[in-house]
């Protein structure tokens, strides 16, 4: 939806994709953390704040690794919901939370009715 080059998929064995934009948005960086075993450090490493300004930076897995990089961000979390079933089997309870500032952060109520399958999908 956000208009990248490639298919946007787990980058599980190369921790970070980088996906530029096909016209004039932001590129994607899509990280998996599940494999480092350090905090910050390691994900400094991988240069992801020269990306934040010009970038949307997902991080798969980075709670307690990427709070540091920057104030302003959007924790989602996914989280199956025990003996619940939805159409397609197990159920996922997913929580948005807003931090910081909201510099560039969309309206979390969108965003919350995004997730429900209420809003639009243009975002307006």
């Amino acid at each position: 939806g956000m208009g990248v080059r490639g298919a946007v998929t787990s980058p599980t064995f190369v921790i970070a994709r980088a996906h530029p934009p096909t016209g004039t948005g932001p590129a994607l960086v899509h990280v998996d953390a599940y494999r480092l075993s350090g905090g910050l450090e390691e994900m400094e490493d991988l240069d992801l704040d020269v990306s934040l300004t010009d970038s949307v930076v997902v991080v798969e897995w980075g709670e307690g690794r990427v709070e540091e990089l920057t104030e302003d961000r959007l924790h989602v979390r996914i989280e199956r919901t025990a003996g619940a079933e939805g159409p397609e089997g197990d159920a996922r309870r997913v929580t948005l939370e807003v931090v910081g500032g909201r510099r560039g952060l969309p309206d979390p109520d969108l965003l919350r009715r995004a997730v429900a399958g209420t809003a639009p999908a243009s975002g307006g």
